[in-house]
């Protein structure tokens, strides 16, 4: 088998192309990862409600997503639900960005209630005793503790994010993938501008590898409130009755 004959003096003469790419596919990762997570958070809410009316349609929101493929969710919101919704397209970047953080959303939504559901039931009943509201309870107690043990998961799914943008070539939108398809239309070549993609994306990978695994380390070194040991005690105390 012949080695091919790689030249990266190629992909130079298109470097403005794919540095274009890159800001895409980070403004399409980051926009999508940062609503997808706010409205994930809500989502995980609504889905440990006691409530009904509220936790069927949050479980039904989940199991969409996260059980169809996100290919096939971004050329249904593309060619179907914002037409219908606008009645006309908003464009492939916006379809491809809607479509992200939507499916973003039901995985981080997960991430969120699991890493809720893992602390104590002792630690709200703690809270509640000494006065404290739910909601405040949740925001101030519940959630910090539980956001130290989402971090592994929540940065997978950034990851995972970050590859998956790639779909959203099938609308043409400019990003990595896209370039690396168009350089390879117009130069003839195969191995230079898709073995550029892959670098890219490894690149990437890597950043955002390397500072998740700063923010986990930050958050696994970081000082335990008092309260937090009050409440523990609290709630073990309240768990034994």
């Amino acid at each position: 088998m012949d080695f091919p004959n790689i030249r990266f003096d190629v992909i130079w003469d298109y470097r403005e192309l794919f540095i274009r790419g890159i800001g895409v596919t980070l403004a399409l990762t980051l926009v999508g990862y940062i609503v997808g997570f706010l409205l994930g958070l809500f989502v995980a809410l609504a889905k440990i409600s006691k409530k009904k009316w509220i936790h069927i349609p949050a479980k039904l929101y989940v199991d969409f997503f996260r059980g169809t493929p996100l290919l096939v969710q971004i050329l249904l919101i593309h060619v179907a639900v914002i037409p219908t919704i606008f009645g006309h397209s908003l464009g492939a970047f916006t379809s491809g960005i809607v479509a992200l953080i939507l499916n973003s959303a039901a995985y981080n939504a997960e991430i969120i209630r699991a890493g809720i559901q893992s602390i104590e039931r002792g630690q709200m009943e703690a809270a509640r005793s000494l006065g404290m509201p739910s909601g405040v309870a949740m925001k101030s107690i519940i959630l910090p503790q539980a956001f130290r043990r989402m971090i592994p998961p929540l940065g997978n799914e950034l990851i995972a994010l970050l590859k998956d943008s790639s779909l959203v070539m099938v609308l043409a939108v400019n990003d990595i993938l896209y370039a690396g398809k168009v350089v390879a239309g117009a130069s003839f070549r195969t191995w230079e501008p898709y073995l550029t993609t892959a670098l890219l994306y490894l690149f990437l990978t890597y950043i955002f590898s390397t500072i998740i695994s700063y923010v986990e380390k930050r958050f696994s070194n970081s000082y335990v409130p008092v309260r937090r040991k009050r409440l523990s005690s609290i709630g073990r105390q309240s768990g034994d009755r």
